[in-house]
């Protein structure tokens, strides 16, 4: 069972998938605080100094035992900028590496009907031996 495991592990796209989810990770930290710290804070004071981290709906107060109810739309807002920022940089990285990828051959177009037929009747005659006695 562990060698057949490691068989699995050391496959290339196996490595490839760990290398790209680290990547992605790492990547997605930037992304958060590209929106959190440089993006949003101009955007705030633009619209009158609103924090968007802080954007929320209450919907019961606090208490004393309990916790307030809220709807935070504004975190939602953040993350779905940071969505948004990932989802073109992959893009751009996709496009990007198509566009160094060698453009594929295409098979050759089929000959027409008619040059197929005489291609068939040009066969028949030399199977034949050419010989029509």
């Amino acid at each position: 069972m562990l060698e057949e495991f490691k068989k699995f592990a050391m496959r290339g796209n196996v490595v490839d998938m760990a290398v790209g989810i680290i990547i992605g990770a790492a990547f997605g930290k930037i992304v958060n605080s590209f929106v959190n710290d440089i993006l949003m804070p101009p955007i705030g004071l633009a619209l009158g100094g609103v924090d968007f981290s802080n954007l929320a709906i209450v919907l019961k107060q606090a208490t004393a035992d309990t916790e307030a109810v809220a709807i935070r739309y504004g975190a939602f807002i953040n993350i779905v900028l940071d969505f948004l920022i990932v989802a073109v940089a992959i893009f751009m990285v996709v496009k990007a590496m198509n566009s160094l990828q060698a453009p594929k051959e295409e098979a050759p177009a089929a000959p027409p009907q008619d040059i197929q037929l005489l291609t068939e009747i040009r066969d028949a005659l030399k199977a034949g031996g050419g010989a029509s006695q």
